[in-house]
């Protein structure tokens, strides 16, 4: 019999923890929103007594980065505020035993579309979190590709104009154009009634048809198919799996994306690569979490 999987997973907004078998199929998520550093280690511990109380589990953490994945930290994510060298790993096993390895969302994410949705069959594909903030997972002929210091596909840091809106300590990023953060960003003051909005409330104002959301998520959709080219020529995937608000909100996002994308792409890499919405949806923080321990700790014997 294998031991518990249990995958925990720290989003900017939301975090869970799952309870998995030995294939990686989950069997009871627990979610909470995050708060304070205290707060969450908190909920995460009484997730973990609640869904584990035997054998020590091994523990699949996916985070934000930066983080140092050798030594279990995480080291103050622009999306977790207050995070700073706190080591989670250490801090698992200490109150419940057994392993842990802690790896950036995107490649966790990029790991779980791979191996159970929407990347299945591929050999070279990108995941992109678009979330919160935004990052990218990569599965280059066949394997994860972290890069030297685990820090591989940070395209959020990346700058798209001298100026715009602030993201991951860069005005004008990638991240500050694209992400939910972004996007709010973008949206405030510029729809009436509703000086602040998060990028839900602008996909919802936008199913209304009111015509500032539509214009905001067209223009997040530019600056989002400027960094699709990026990935693409740089790259060369066979896929593009877009994670959480192009699931939610790609129908606003797509056309303006699309032909920003014909505008700046090279035509043979654009065309051999399709980009497509994540198909685990909203279960995909937690299998990213889950397949982190699958992918990185040993079953036992």
């Amino acid at each position: 019999m294998g031991s518990v999987i249990i995958g925990v997973n720290l989003g900017g907004t939301t975090c869970s923890v799952s309870r998995a078998d030995d294939s990686g199929c989950i069997e009871s998520t627990i979610a909470f929103p995050t708060g304070s550093v205290s707060s969450t280690l908190t909920a995460v511990r009484e997730a973990i007594a609640s869904l584990a109380p035997g054998p020590a589990p091994r523990f699949g953490i996916a985070c934000g980065g930066p983080l140092d994945s050798a030594e279990g930290l995480i080291l103050s994510p622009p999306n977790l505020p207050g995070w700073d060298r706190v080591p989670i790993v250490a801090w698992l096993i200490e109150h419940f035993g057994g392993q842990g390895y802690l790896m950036n969302d995107a490649n966790a994410g990029a790991l779980a579309e791979w191996q159970f949705g929407a990347g299945q069959g591929t050999q070279s594909m990108v995941f992109l979190t678009h979330g919160t903030g935004l990052g990218a997972g990569l599965i280059l002929d066949g394997r994860l590709y972290e890069g030297t210091t685990s820090d591989a596909g940070e395209i959020g840091h990346v700058r798209l104009a001298p100026t715009g809106p602030l993201g991951y300590g860069k005005e004008g990023s990638c991240e500050g154009f694209c992400s939910g953060g972004g996007i709010a960003r973008l949206a405030a003051g510029r729809i009436p009634g509703h000086p602040a909005p998060d990028a839900k409330e602008v996909a919802r104002l936008a199913a209304e048809g009111v015509p500032e959301a539509l214009a905001i998520l067209q223009e997040s959709g530019r600056w989002l198919g400027r960094t699709l080219a990026i990935i693409i020529d740089l790259l060369n995937p066979e896929m593009i799996v877009l994670g959480s608000i192009y699931t939610r909100s790609g129908q606003w996002l797509d056309a303006a994306m699309r032909e920003e994308l014909a505008r700046e792409a090279l035509p043979g890499p654009l065309a051999a690569c399709r980009i497509v919405p994540s198909v685990l949806g909203e279960s995909l923080g937690a299998q990213a979490a889950v397949t982190v321990a699958l992918y990185a700790l040993p079953a036992p014997n």
